[in-house]
């Protein structure tokens, strides 16, 4: 399974690529905002996942999906910030976001919620 990881946070990218590698996902390629992660994407193929931040500099996160999502691809993007109001919640699902991961959680919060958007197929 290969994930596009998009953090601002060099700290936090690693904490969750290192999550990501104990479980099931065998790559993953990170990016510091949405531009780099748009580049990174190229096409979409070969993606499984996307996990994103919300609040980043140049392309925050919601901007990330709505442009994925706007050029057809309906992988799996699951948004990972602290943003949990209600009204930010509905605005990224409305965006297309698949599920969301409200910081700070644990490996096993991790664990749930990628076994929502992609079965382990270590279980399967």
């Amino acid at each position: 399974m290969k994930v596009l990881l998009v953090d601002d946070s060099g700290v936090m990218r690693k904490i969750i690529a290192r999550g990501l590698n104990s479980l099931w996902v065998d790559e993953v390629v990170e990016a510091a905002d949405g531009v780099e992660a748009l580049a990174a994407f190229g096409d979409g193929t070969g993606f499984d996942l996307i996990l994103t931040d919300w609040n980043m500099p140049n392309m925050n996160g919601l901007e990330l999906i709505q442009a994925i999502r706007g050029a057809g691809h309906k992988l799996p993007i699951m948004m990972i910030t602290t943003e949990s109001e209600k009204s930010q919640v509905l605005l990224a699902i409305q965006a297309g976001v698949n599920d969301y991961l409200v910081k700070p959680f644990d490996q096993e919060m991790l664990q749930m919620k990628l076994e929502r958007v992609i079965p382990n197929p270590q279980t399967a």
